[in-house]
């Protein structure tokens, strides 16, 4: 509350001396003590990212916008299990936004935790920010905790079996039950879930990953497992922006190629993720897709301005984080190095990159084109407040 001034102050009308047969009324309205302020909470977010920003190096700035392996933050050949002196040294040097745990690194909950738990309290000592602590958890075919019966937890279905019986109820439980496992072991992103419309029947990559080939259903059991996910501290990730439905490649070995036309584009392959941003989905991946018959442009969607600009910000609104799929995949490895895919996509407007081919050169070329003016400060600094911002969330959860 404001303090009152001592003229104004309830305390001090009644013992203040007053002429004699005066009678004590009320003050007039413009002099009643002024109301409190009220505070816009996403503007003191802004403000308090914007803070914590300007006093980052660009060094710390251009470490925050990596997500990458605990093996290619650690700089070690082998498989990382436990966050060691080797790790919190690495990660001291340059602090990464987030790490992303595959199967190899989960062997058992206790052994997760604390190696969680460890990277987490060193990120909080570096920067006073937490870190994205990352996990493919789609259910079915694609889940890196449930899919290991040492990790003691239940497994899932397919999506598309979930889809296919219409049971939002069920898909908003398996959202909340994947969101408390994934807290209890110290996760606080899940890169689900698909919010794919599968149109293609050759489409084998996505196929039962998704709901299903209704983009309505899909909207819906998307937002649905969004809000049992988010019944716990764990951030969901709608992907793979802008839809990866209808298409036959697969992403992991070459750019895989859209079939949508516009309407088809506007109608059903961005109707989940439309939904998704009006639920307030605070992250979306954005895939290694081409739309020819939409865009002329040859470069994927992970490295288009219109796709992450002209699409994602300005038509869709989007205001949240864009982050790559693996750019270890086939669609960038074969065309580009990593230190020209990390450039190409940040300039196009992604704010995080996802698992480069090699940390050190993507690193390395961000940062350089920083220091020669390829990227401003002022852009770096835009994808930072977006970072941090959703950090604070996290920290307040």
């Amino acid at each position: 509350m404001l303090a009152l001034p001592a003229a104004c102050s309830p305390a001090t009308q009644g013992t203040a001396e007053k002429p004699p047969h005066t009678v004590q009324r009320n003050a007039p309205a413009e002099q009643q003590p002024a109301q409190e302020e009220k505070i816009d909470p996403e503007a003191e977010r802004e403000k308090q990212a914007s803070e914590l920003v300007a006093k980052m190096s660009t060094e710390e700035k251009v470490a925050q916008i990596f997500v990458v392996s605990p093996e290619s933050a650690a700089h070690f050949s082998g498989t990382v299990t436990a966050a060691g002196e080797v790790s919190r040294e690495a990660f001291n040097a340059r602090p990464v936004g987030g790490i992303v745990y595959s199967a190899i690194n989960l062997d058992t909950p206790q052994q997760t935790k604390q190696m969680l738990e460890t990277m987490q309290k060193t990120s909080l000592e570096r920067l006073g920010l937490p870190l994205f602590t990352c996990v493919d958890e789609e259910g079915g075919t694609v889940a890196r905790v449930s899919g290991q019966r040492a990790m003691g937890v239940e497994s899932y279905p397919d999506m598309r079996e979930v889809g296919d019986a219409g049971d939002l109820e069920r898909a908003e439980q398996i959202g909340a039950e994947m969101g408390k496992y994934l807290t209890d072991l110290g996760f606080n992103v899940d890169f689900a879930p698909v919010a794919d419309v599968v149109t293609n029947p050759d489409n084998y990559v996505v196929d039962v990953r998704a709901f299903g080939s209704d983009p309505q259903l899909v909207a819906d059991m998307d937002s649905a497992f969004t809000r049992g996910l988010h019944k716990h501290p764990i951030l969901a990730t709608y992907k793979h922006f802008p839809g990866h439905g209808s298409t036959a490649e697969d992403s992991h070995a070459e750019t895989a190629i859209a079939q949508s036309d516009k309407a088809a584009f506007e109608n059903v392959d961005l109707l989940p993720f439309k939904q998704g941003i009006a639920d307030g989905v605070q992250l979306m991946m954005v895939g290694h897709i081409t739309f020819p018959n939409i865009n002329d442009e040859s470069v994927p969607a992970s490295l288009s301005e219109w796709a992450l600009q002209d699409v994602a910000r300005e038509q869709l609104g989007f205001e949240g984080i864009l982050i790559t799929d693996s750019m270890q995949m086939g669609a960038i490895t074969n065309h580009y190095s990593a230190s020209e895919a990390a450039v190409a996509s940040f300039r196009a407007g992604i704010d995080m990159i996802l698992m480069p081919a090699d940390f050190d050169a993507a690193y390395e070329g961000i940062l350089a084109a920083v220091r020669d003016g390829t990227i401003s400060q002022q852009r770096l600094d835009e994808s930072l407040v977006r970072i941090i911002k959703t950090k604070l969330d996290l920290a307040k959860k």
